[in-house]
């Protein structure tokens, strides 16, 4: 079904893809075929059974460690065990062969032996490789389930958490975590972890062989390399650990300097801020760098004095091995096989500095992530709450106070009931308490003191996802997402049919855009809508609430960043959506309050005066004192009082 504004197809698909989603062009038929074979192995991602609870569920509350990651895998984390142990027996098997050859192919000559015996050298190296194979294969596929659960669970308490996070957190920090944090994991578990268990483990065998070989030499070589190293790996570890965490720090800073940045660079461009932004992300850099150049110090401590030590080694086992062959005690295919095995004992130890630096790093994201996932939302949903009926609209506050800052109080006792279907307009100084008023009744925030109740129900008491379902919210700044019209237009109702979207467009006025767009209700928007003007933004997002259908309607001056036409045409979209609803408005301009059922002056943190327009201007308190120095400030402007709609609204 055709939908009548240019080039969109019903459902948002097109013929190839009639399910809907994102505009598609479809797929050429030459290359169907192709496609179908893809389609029929690839593992389905739109799960019907995931949804999103806001109380954490017991696993989600588990604390984050490295093993109650791996733990949820327990058959792939066994199979990699299995394989690190196979891997590092069988890996150690060639010294052992090329001893053989040499005491009973090449001392005494015999080329079959040695035929013989590279033969199996030969089985045993594809062997290992195969071995190997299997191995990154399932930590490949370890990492990257581990990885896809931790994603999941870090978004969904992103979800959870108040706005007071995100006011007091930057978004740099924030995705920092979800990258280069969850980066470094994926990193440690697809490579790192296994690379430690088998070198670690390739030494406890090879220590066992030279024991076996000859406990003498044993003794003398590990006597020398195991306490020096052992000493070095204590300090490695100690100092490796503070290094990393400044590391985590110093790219979170600059990643959330960067994010802020391009956030605003607006701004920066027009306040010529673009030198001093460079001066200051250089010595965020700096910082980055300087911890980052500690690590190296570190690992370039740690890494040459291991391999020193591995030399030292091999200069007594010379010494010594050589003597004990010169007088018969050991045999010359047992020193070269000793001389191998003692490479291979210091070559893990190289390794191991460097994968333990990959564990810091890992470990140190850990405690990142940990400390986000620990942050518990200011807002919570009650265990006991219950879903929040359908409602006329009655908001009562009862005693109301609030401060952000617990001790600087912003609202207090505010006692106010708004009627249902009634529409009530707060105005005030800047920082009087307006919005906050907002964010209680959407319970963006608690009260400190004091009750919010809607149609007599305690808004703690009821789920957060039932009373939002019932209330509306159109900001002063609407954000759009990227993606097409039509999604952000059915940001609140995904099911929402053809018919409904044509009708919400209508009632705001918007059908005419739509028409003119070039896809129509399928043309992509830019990041945060930047593609619109102001004005067809604020439509849109009038147009998601009235697709919503929500019985109460918060608007945070939806008017105030508009030029006089654009103001003009979404006050007459406000009259449509507002009709029949309980509608509360945040009010920056007076002309916008004057359109309200009742004005509520908000001052201080009270409420000091409410009641209609012209029994305020009556009153004469401080709303008339607002209204005559608008009034003057409209005089001077045009030359003569011009009122607008309020002659409308309130004659």
């Amino acid at each position: 079904m055709s939908m009548g504004f240019g080039g969109g197809w019903a459902g948002g698909g097109s013929p190839s893809n009639p399910g809907g989603g994102l505009p598609f062009s479809g797929v050429p038929s030459e290359m169907q075929a192709g496609v179908d074979r893809l389609l029929a192995v690839e593992p389905p991602h739109d799960d019907p059974d995931v949804g999103f609870s806001h109380l954490a569920s017991l696993e989600e509350r588990r604390r984050l460690t490295l093993w109650a990651l791996l733990s949820r895998h327990r058959h792939l984390v066994f199979s990699a065990v299995v394989l690190v142990v196979v891997l590092s027996v069988v890996s150690q098997a060639g010294p052992e062969l090329i001893s053989y050859a040499i005491n009973h192919g090449m001392v005494r000559p015999d080329l079959a032996v040695v035929e013989a015996v590279a033969g199996v050298y030969l089985a045993v190296t594809g062997l290992s490789a195969a071995v190997q194979w299997a191995m990154v294969r399932v930590t490949g596929r370890l990492a990257a389930r581990v990885m896809y659960d931790l994603r999941v669970r870090i978004f969904a308490h992103l979800q959870r958490l108040g706005l007071d996070f995100y006011t007091s957190e930057k978004g740099g920090v924030v995705m920092s975590r979800m990258t280069s944090d969850v980066e470094n994991l994926q990193q440690l578990l697809q490579d790192g972890l296994a690379q430690l268990l088998v070198q670690g483990l390739t030494m406890v065998v090879i220590a066992t062989v030279l024991f076996v070989l000859n406990v003498e030499l044993a003794v003398i070589t590990v006597l020398i390399i195991v306490p020096i190293l052992a000493v070095g790996s204590i300090w490695f570890q100690a100092a490796s650990v503070r290094a990393y965490a400044k590391v985590r720090d110093g790219i979170a800073a600059v990643l959330a300097d960067l994010s802020e940045n391009l956030q605003g660079m607006r701004v920066v461009v027009s306040h010529n801020r673009q030198a001093r932004n460079r001066v200051h992300h250089r010595n965020v850099l700096g910082d980055y760098r300087e911890a980052y150049d500690r690590t190296a110090e570190i690992n370039a401590i740690y890494g040459p004095g291991s391999q020193l030590v591995g030399y030292l080694a091999q200069a007594a086992l010379l010494a010594f091995g050589g003597n004990m062959v010169l007088h018969g005690e050991l045999s010359i295919g047992a020193l070269a096989a000793f001389f191998l095995y003692l490479n291979r004992f210091t070559g893990p130890i190289q390794l191991l500095a460097q994968q333990y630096t990959v564990f810091q790093q890992g470990h140190a994201s850990i405690r990142k992530l940990r400390t986000l996932l620990e942050v518990e939302p200011a807002v919570q949903e009650s265990p006991s709450a219950a879903d929040l009926p359908v409602v006329a609209g009655e908001i009562t506050f009862d005693a109301v106070g609030f401060g952000y800052d617990p001790t600087v109080a912003v609202l207090r006792d505010v006692n106010l009931v708004i009627s249902p279907g009634e529409t009530v307009a707060f105005v005030g100084p800047t920082g009087a308490g307006k919005s906050t008023v907002a964010k209680l009744v959407t319970r963006f925030y608690d009260p400190t003191s004091g009750r919010v109740l809607i149609d007599g129900h305690d808004l703690r008491e009821v789920t957060l996802s039932s009373l939002r379902g019932q209330i509306g919210v159109v900001p002063q700044e609407p954000f759009l997402f990227a993606g097409t019209v039509r999604r952000n237009l059915t940001f609140g109702r995904p099911t929402a049919t053809d018919e409904e979207v044509v009708e919400a467009l209508r009632a705001v006025g918007l059908a005419d855009l739509v028409e003119r767009l070039p896809e129509g209700l399928d043309t992509e928007v830019h990041e945060r809508g930047q593609s619109l003007s102001s004005g067809e933004r604020q439509l849109l997002a009038l147009a998601r609430a009235f697709m919503a259908a929500p019985r109460v309607l918060v608007l945070d001056e939806a008017t105030s960043n508009l030029d006089l036409q654009s103001e003009t045409k979404v006050e007459a979209a406000l009259d449509v959506l507002l009709e029949g609803r309980t509608a509360v408005l945040i009010a920056h301009r007076l002309s916008t309050a004057m359109r309200a059922d009742r004005i509520v002056v908000i001052d201080d943190g009270r409420v000091v005066e409410s009641g209609g327009h012209l029994d305020l201007i009556k009153t004469g308190g401080t709303y008339a004192k607002m209204y005559a120095t608008w009034i003057a400030d409209v005089q001077g402007e045009a030359g003569e009082p011009t009122v607008h709609f309020a002659d409308r609204k309130c004659g």
